[in-house]
């Protein structure tokens, strides 16, 4: 299979817009403005994926609504990387075929990773008749095409083809947030970690032109944006497939370099990758968020070979000792497997000692969920689900631990947090975010949205702190 990555040139996303002004004259002809609904699973990969799906959908002259029933078309953007999220979509999907009957010209669209697998578009195009359009990320870029196509000739198009992948520059934006935005420098990954299916679904590791990035983040603070967060499944492999090879350190020194006041973020970061150069230069520049996402997920050596992490437990160390040397009070979030195939509950155990030297503010934490073609998928898994289950409530046990007195440390602290949103607690007013990204519920004013102020912190708990404005 040829792997070189595809530019796709700006002719050919003039093409694409071209689609959308002929859609927009259809749309134009009906007797009312058509809605569309598009749904989100995963990561912040695939929101940045549905904001250029809105982006030209709204080029189409759609408006939007989170009712099925009003929506002349629906997206649903998948997600691969666990069981139930597939569960979650296929039952979704399901349940649309009412929806369908009862609005026959609706259009159904599914995307994203999980409709990447050969084997899920195989029980879509037999089972799930009412699905109009089926594509993979790789195909993201051709939507306008792909939906003119169905409005002139109704039919099912699927467009799932493995594929290397594909930069496109261009393509319109339509941003749910107004404070908070993701900018993805990179796609794919170069991996293969032995559970992951990422790397079969969303091609080898492709980086977007340094240029491209910093007028994208220039144009997000124009706008007033206050918190951007650099996407890419391995952001420290940033560059290595550049004309001009540079690395994920200089990129951050560069758009730290962009006049304005906001946060820069990152996720997600391989511990492989992870340099004394890149903590450097975080400590140095003054917008990088004081927070790293470093999954490590097993504290086993042995796990780790099998899993192809290509780290071991003491490097992962090393490289926390290093940056907690440089950012004392770095906030550290990770991911933890736990139940890989043959992991023993004694191996289980070198995982919570991680936790417990580390000292992680958060983790995000999952059973093993086998994905089908890749290696784990056909490993011997003697451990039952029983035992699993009695280890993934030790883990999350000491980590909630672990959380709750890390949080009840902020009580009485003044702390410069970024308020982001309405909160949902009828106690509360409003949502901020610490620098380290910690979720904070507010009492005060709504005019402080999209601002950065002063948060007294008055209570904690291991999810949130609680504070008001000062």
């Amino acid at each position: 299979m040829e792997r070189t990555t595809t530019v796709i040139s700006p002719q050919d996303i003039e093409a694409q817009l071209d689609h959308c002004r002929a859609v927009a004259q259809l749309t134009q002809q009906w007797p009312e403005k058509p809605l569309a609904f598009v749904d989100t699973y995963g990561c912040q990969q695939n929101e940045a994926d549905s904001e250029r799906i809105r982006g030209y959908l709204s080029e189409m002259g759609y408006g939007f609504t989170d009712d099925e029933e009003k929506a002349r078309i629906i997206v649903i953007n998948t997600c691969a990387i666990r069981e139930h999220a597939e569960q979650r979509v296929f039952g979704n999907v399901g349940a649309l075929v009412h929806v369908k009957r009862r609005h026959p010209e609706q259009l159904i669209c599914l995307c994203g990773c999980m409709v990447q697998q050969p084997q899920v578009a195989d029980k879509i195009r037999a089972s799930y008749r009412h699905v109009d359009l089926v594509f993979g990320p790789h195909a993201l870029w051709k939507f306008p095409e792909m939906i003119h196509t169905l409005l002139l000739h109704r039919g099912r198009i699927f467009q799932n083809a493995d594929e290397a992948g594909s930069i496109a520059e261009g393509i319109p934006v339509v941003r749910q947030d107004s404070v908070k935005a993701w900018v993805s420098i990179m796609y794919g990954c170069n991996n293969f970690c032995s559970y992951c299916i990422v790397p079969y679904v969303r091609g080898r590791e492709r980086s977007r032109k340094p240029q491209d990035i910093l007028s994208e983040v220039r144009q997000l603070v124009n706008e007033g944006y206050k918190d951007i967060t650099l996407l890419g499944q391995n952001v420290n492999s940033y560059g290595k497939d550049l004309d001009e090879p540079m690395d994920f350190a200089d990129l951050l020194a560069q758009v730290n370099d962009i006049p304005g006041d906001f946060l820069i973020r990152f996720m997600t970061s391989h511990p492989k990758d992870a340099t004394q150069k890149l903590f450097e230069t975080m400590a140095r520049c003054e917008k990088v968020a004081p927070v790293l996402h470093l999954p490590f997920q097993a504290g086993n050596d042995r796990v780790l070979k099998v899993m192809n992490r290509r780290h071991t437990r003491e490097q992962y160390l090393e490289k926390i000792r290093a940056i907690k040397t440089l950012i004392p009070d770095i906030v550290l979030t990770s991911d933890v497997i736990v139940g890989f195939p043959g992991e023993t509950t004694e191996e289980f155990e070198d995982t919570l000692k991680v936790l417990e030297e580390v000292r992680f503010d958060a983790l995000f934490t999952f059973i093993f969920s086998p994905r089908t073609g890749t290696p784990a998928a056909s490993m011997d898994d003697p451990m039952s689900k029983e035992e699993k289950l009695a280890n993934f409530n030790r883990l999350t046990a000491l980590q909630d631990a672990i959380s709750e007195e890390k949080h009840a440390a902020y009580i009485g602290k003044t702390v410069r947090c970024l308020i982001d949103g309405l909160c949902d607690d009828e106690r509360y007013d409003l949502t901020a975010r610490t620098p380290g990204n910690r979720l904070v519920r507010v009492v005060g004013d709504e005019g402080a949205l999209g601002q950065f102020r002063e948060v007294k912190i008055t209570d904690a708990n291991k999810w949130s702190l609680f504070g008001e404005l000062v």
